[in-house]
């Protein structure tokens, strides 16, 4: 069951600990079946409900599973394993297209905004106490969420898009219950799900969007929460179409009870039009950050949701972090008040890009996808084949694993860093690794 490996400790902070820390260091690994609770408490000379309790610690972690009769193991990626550590190292000389950042030239200098920001903490400095949302950013961004026609709510602020997500699902869920996520989809929300000791089901994605019949299956088997993204999903570059979101929306009606969180984290930076899915159940949230058009290390997320989860995500916040720097609160406003990004212009720069690259690697037979945002995504049958032959070829891709968890293998490539000339170079790359024999081949 353990191979080699004997678990130690007494009481059930001990245990945990071991286990953990076996995990972490590849002692135990992925898909292992750990004793039952009787056989390890006996092993151990411990009460079975200190074992008990050391395996619900582990779940809370996120670094096991409990399947019921199939007993406890540990998770094909336990949160001590994040996804973000599948990367490669890329060698001097290797165009890197594989971090999934924005085009630092499209973003818009921060100067004038912070001083501007710090000239208005001079005259009126927020303190303890202080509304946590700066009233004008609220309005501004209360604005733009009716014109895309997101439902009324309040306006809650956090430090990013996956900070907004940890505390709404915190909020409404308990460990063991299952959040119905794209595969592929975001990597740091696949790994945040079971950190938070909530179990995964994968719904498959498409151009436009989550699969219908994959969320009816999810809903049906219990989903207590979907997390969509609505436009610029990573990896895929998928965005919801009117019709999809007709469809899930027709779903969602009948399960009301379930969470629903929207991630419009491209907003600012795409031009298809938002269609989301909030307001359908009794309990919803629609995350905006302004990472991609701004800049991440502002490190700010707007969120809009149901009364009562805006007020519970908001209490929770107030015993932790608090609010968000009003300097930066306020440097965003002065942003969106001279029109420092023309999202336009940005959707129309990434999209020129993407369609070409697309286009290029059609061309060379070579099925991708990339509807929108700054990635494209193209299917493989051998992503170590694919990365390490486009590694020897100059270029660096993100492997597919980092995104996925049942569907096929594919490589992410972020357009950010290309010019147009670019293009054919890399799109040829591509051609002739997965065209060669054995090697990566398309699927």
């Amino acid at each position: 069951m353990l191979g080699e490996y004997r678990i130690h400790g007494r009481g059930a902070s001990g245990i945990a600990a071991d286990i953990e820390s076996a995990v972490g260091a590849g002692a135990l690994r992925p898909g292992d079946a750990l004793p039952p609770l009787r056989d390890l408490a006996a092993e151990l000379g411990v009460n079975a409900n200190t074992v008990a309790a050391a395996y619900r610690l582990l779940r809370d972690r996120g670094v096991i599973e409990t399947a019921g009769r199939r007993g406890s193991r540990v998770r094909a990626r336990p949160a001590t394993a994040p996804r973000d550590q599948i990367r490669i190292d890329v060698p001097p000389g290797v165009r890197d297209v594989s971090k999934g950042n924005p085009d630092v030239a499209l973003l818009p200098p921060l100067g004038d905004a912070l001083a501007v920001a710090a000239g208005r903490h001079a005259r009126n400095p927020p303190l303890y106490g202080s509304p946590p949302v700066d009233p004008e950013l609220a309005e501004l961004a209360r604005a733009a969420l009716d014109a895309d026609g997101v439902p009324a709510g309040p306006v809650g602020l956090t430090s990013g898009s996956l900070d907004a997500m940890e505390r709404v699902l915190t909020a409404h869920l308990r460990p063991g219950d299952a959040v119905a996520v794209e595969d592929p989809g975001w990597g740091s929300l696949l790994d945040l799900v079971p950190a938070l000791g909530l179990r995964v089901v994968p719904v498959a994605v498409d151009d436009e969007g989550p699969v219908a019949g994959d969320v009816a299956r999810a809903l049906r088997a219990g989903a207590r929460a979907l997390v969509v993204t609505d436009r610029g999903q990573n990896p895929t570059g998928a965005a919801v179409s009117a019709a999809r979101a007709g469809e899930l929306r027709g779903l969602l009606a009948e399960h009301r009870h379930v969470l629903v969180i929207d991630d419009d984290h491209v907003h600012g930076a795409v031009d298809l039009p938002l269609h989301c899915l909030s307001g359908v159940t009794d309990h919803w949230v629609l995350v905006r950050s302004v990472a991609k058009a701004y800049g991440p290390d502002l490190r700010l997320a707007l969120y809009t949701g149901d009364a009562t989860t805006v007020d519970r995500v908001r209490g929770r916040h107030r015993l932790g972090a608090g609010w968000v720097s009003h300097l930066l609160q306020q440097a965003v406003v002065h942003l969106w008040r001279t029109g420092a990004v023309d999202p336009a212009a940005v959707a129309a720069s990434y999209g020129a890009r993407r369609d070409a690259l697309v286009r290029a690697l059609a061309e060379r037979g070579v099925t991708a996808h990339g509807r929108s945002g700054m990635n494209v995504w193209v299917p493989v049958s051998d992503e170590t084949g694919a990365v390490a032959g486009l590694l020897q070829h100059s270029w660096a891709v993100t492997p597919g694993a980092r995104f996925r968890v049942r569907s096929a293998p594919g490589v992410r490539v972020t357009v950010s860093p290309l010019d147009l000339d670019d293009i054919a170079p890399l799109a040829g790359a591509v051609a002739e690794v997965l065209h060669a024999p054995g090697a990566g081949r398309y699927g």
